[in-house]
């Protein structure tokens, strides 16, 4: 793939993360979390605190390479949708074992605090 920028200077290089805007840790895939959800250029830039010319040719480059950007862009998706349920699925019997432990007294005193205190407390407090 061609840069968007000089040779001396591309705005879009590739790193072992993947397409990612030169001097950051943004991705284009961050970027395109934004692009697919109808943000205007502007709002992109100022989120990930990009400069003008960043955003400007990080746009012309996803135009440029749509496609292939847009295959990544779905791989990155999928695989982060992989990643999400082997973690919920594997820490699932830990959250378990965390809920059935008894509370420790420090918590379970102010719990008692807080119990004691909304008998008290009128509705309107």
């Amino acid at each position: 793939m061609k840069m968007v920028t000089s040779p001396e200077s591309p705005t879009v290089v590739r790193t072992e993360r993947g397409l990612t805007i030169a001097g950051t840790r943004i991705t284009l895939y961050d970027v395109m979390d934004y692009v697919t959800a109808d943000w205007p250029p502007k709002l992109i830039r100022d989120r990930l605190e990009l400069t003008d010319r960043q955003i400007a040719d990080v746009m012309a480059y996803i135009e440029d390479y749509r496609a292939e950007v847009e295959t990544e862009y779905q791989i990155i998706l999928q695989e982060a949708e992989e990643n999400r349920r082997y973690l919920e699925e594997r820490n699932r019997e830990r959250f378990a074992q965390i809920a059935a432990q008894p509370p420790k007294p420090k918590l379970a005193l102010m719990c008692q605090k807080l119990a004691e205190w909304k008998v008290r407390c009128p509705q309107s407090c």
